[in-house]
């Protein structure tokens, strides 16, 4: 029903005010409706075991989307990669928060930046090390390298050139940054190249791009998504106290208690 709803929208209608209404449940959509349904429809989508977005290697919370979407989510998955880009730019619209971190080129790709190849190590941790030892090889060719990378789709082998004729080239000492750049090329952007446009475009729908040029990628995940763990110590630090614990502050009984609280009772999904 949000895929139907959301997708029949125009851009316009998009960034309008939207009022929530769960399906045999009643309620006033004071803004804790709209809360639930972004958690909830963001959550059902970053899990893994809907087969569209797969765990990094480095974090399990960093999401990256899986270039076998279509395989393992034999329904339109591209239309769930626009659905999800619309939802995360009109949470982004409306100050809502995403249940869902994605690995940091995500976020460069959002904001139209240049990823670097210390990116494709949080998304593939180990062929991230695998590339990066070539650097120290003193001779690269001794290694019948050629600009091919082997793809394993579900116990299939495929052989993905990375350059037109790539499995006639070999890699060498001269040609090791090309390379590289392909591979990187390939990694985080070609390999999902249909998922990745959806998704963006389905964000534009609500954000134009031009209007995320104030932000890095850094303050854009943090808008979207909150701080991943709180620091209780910052928190504590630029708490304003006010009434009754003007004065006290931190020290005041109450106070203490509740810090106490926070610190020792409470996990950070709580």
């Amino acid at each position: 029903d949000s895929i139907d709803a959301v997708m029949s929208l125009g851009r316009e209608d998009m960034r309008k005010i939207w009022r929530f209404e769960f399906i045999g449940e009643t309620g006033v959509d004071a803004g804790g409706l709209a809360r639930e349904w972004f958690q909830l429809v963001t959550e059902a989508c970053f899990d893994p075991d809907m087969g569209l977005w797969l765990s990094s290697s480095t974090n399990q919370m960093a999401m990256r989307i899986n270039p076998a979407s279509e395989i393992s989510c034999p329904e339109d998955h591209l239309i769930y990669f626009r659905f999800l880009g619309r939802v995360m730019g009109k949470a982004l619209f409306d100050g809502q928060l995403v249940s869902g971190h994605m690995v940091r080129h995500m976020y460069k790709h959002i904001l139209g930046w240049p990823i670097t190849f210390d990116d494709l190590e949080l998304a593939d941790e180990e062929y991230y090390n695998s590339l990066s030892s070539l650097l120290k090889v003193d001779d690269v060719g001794a290694m019948c390298l050629d600009f091919t990378f082997t793809e394993d789709a579900l116990g299939t082998n495929k052989v993905v050139e990375l350059m037109e004729g790539g499995s006639n080239v070999d890699v060498t000492n001269e040609n090791l940054p090309e390379f590289l750049q392909s591979n990187l090329k390939y990694h985080l952007m070609d390999r999902v190249k249909p998922q990745l446009t959806e998704l963006l475009l389905g964000f534009y729908d609500v954000v134009p791009e031009p209007l995320l040029t104030i932000f890095d990628f850094q303050e854009l995940e943090l808008l979207m998504c909150g701080l991943p763990t709180i620091d209780i110590d910052d928190w504590m630090k630029y708490t304003i106290y006010q009434g009754e614990y003007e004065a006290k502050g931190a020290s005041s009984k109450t106070c203490k208690w509740f810090w106490d609280i926070v610190r020792n009772e409470f996990d950070q999904e709580t």
